[in-house]
């Protein structure tokens, strides 16, 4: 089995900060070292109907599942979840593990060539 991931999608409420929670999943990414990788994103694009209010994504990556449970476990997540639970007006939570179907390519397959 290849990595195992761990996929947000949520709306937060009107209120918040969303900036101080995006740096408390940073930081908790960091400081946790079953984390593989931590990324994320704000919807700019979607029409509003296919969004359903939806605006931020956040993606962390595992090398295993255990991994994971490991990181589920871990003091610091039980707390930021018990924050993040309270900022949130709705959410999507996705956890699977990843089946490759185009790897990516290095940068230098991908460059443009150079003129001579």
């Amino acid at each position: 089995m290849g990595e195992f991931k761990h996929l947000v999608v949520a709306k937060f409420k009107d209120e918040v900060v969303v900036e101080d929670i995006i740096k408390g999943m940073q930081d908790l990414a960091s400081e946790i070292d079953t984390v593989k990788s931590f990324e994320w994103g704000q919807d700019l694009e979607s029409h509003e109907m296919l969004r359903q209010g939806f605006t931020h994504s956040f993606l962390m990556a595992f090398n295993t599942k255990e991994d994971y449970t490991t990181f589920l476990a871990h003091p610091k997540h039980v707390e930021f979840s018990a924050t993040f639970s309270t900022v949130i007006e709705k959410v999507i939570l996705l956890d699977f593990p990843t089946v490759l179907a185009k790897p990516i390519k290095p940068s230098s397959e991908t460059a443009e060539p150079t003129a001579a």
